[in-house]
């Protein structure tokens, strides 16, 4: 399948590891130009080496916090116009909301949700301009099913959606669409280091604590982030222009409602 992305560019958030980088390889594998961002320069600037070397599209790394005006700056003095935007960025810490101090709320509020409108701010218009954008926030599926542990995602992460349902009809005319990707449990590094943790506390093997995530699960396992990757490049794509202003859920059908 053609999904006619090459030679387009792309601003990848939060793509050294887990789910931003697999998409940051789909859209690769597609003939797309990278600008890619984290926090941490040296798995950045592996990344990139790699996707270069393995696709031979141009990747740029930039490392600095995108939560900061001084970091978004940064990324678009590389990249300034963007023709995909891919929003993505770690939730904060779980604990119970009695516990979470105004500044809790702050950072939750400004991580996942006034960065990434911010992101959307910076690029709307030029690509409306343009007749060609395509803007993927990679939220969360507590955004349908609010787990309650993570009330400072559950609360950003809605904030965003809402915003996005306000504004994403605006553009569909003009070729440009805004969805939200929600995942559940995958397979990454940080998944890893859960499963570690959780391992030790509990003295029981891996694939025991696996089992236990996953028991419910329809599909039986964790998700592949490429099967990630592989679901936002499609968003990406000239043959999605007529989707804009979904929740677009993956989760191996953990979740169990109609709508």
């Amino acid at each position: 399948m053609n999904l006619g992305l090459k030679g387009k560019k792309a601003i990848v958030c939060a793509s050294s590891k887990g789910l931003g980088r697999a998409v940051a390889e789909a859209l690769a594998a597609e003939g797309v130009d990278l600008v890619l961002n984290a926090r941490r320069s040296a798995p950045l600037e592996e990344t990139a080496r790699e996707l270069h070397k393995a696709y031979g599209v141009r990747v740029t790394p930039v490392a600095d916090d995108i939560t900061t005006e001084a970091g978004r700056d940064k990324v678009f003095a590389v990249c300034p116009d963007p023709d995909i935007l891919i929003n993505n960025a770690g939730g904060p810490p779980p604990g119970d909301f009695r516990g979470w101090t105004e500044k809790d709320w702050q950072a939750a509020l400004t991580a996942n949700m006034l960065t990434p409108i911010d992101m959307i701010r910076r690029t709307f218009d030029g690509m409306v301009e343009r007749r060609f954008g395509r803007i993927i926030n990679i939220t969360s599926s507590a955004v349908k099913s609010p787990i309650k542990a993570l009330g400072l995602s559950n609360g950003a992460r809605a904030g965003l959606t809402g915003f996005v349902a306000g504004i994403a009809r605006d553009g569909v005319a003009h070729n440009v669409t805004l969805n939200n990707v929600l995942p559940g449990l995958f397979a990454t590094d940080r998944m890893t280091t859960l499963i570690e943790t959780i391992s030790a506390r509990e003295n029981s093997s891996e694939r025991e604590v696996i089992a236990g995530l996953t028991h419910s699960f329809p599909a039986g396992r964790l998700g592949k982030p490429e099967e990630f990757g592989a679901l936002c490049a499609f968003f990406c794509s000239t043959l999605a222009a007529y989707i804009t202003g979904q929740n677009i859920l993956i989760d191996g059908g953990d979740y169990p409602g109609t709508f």
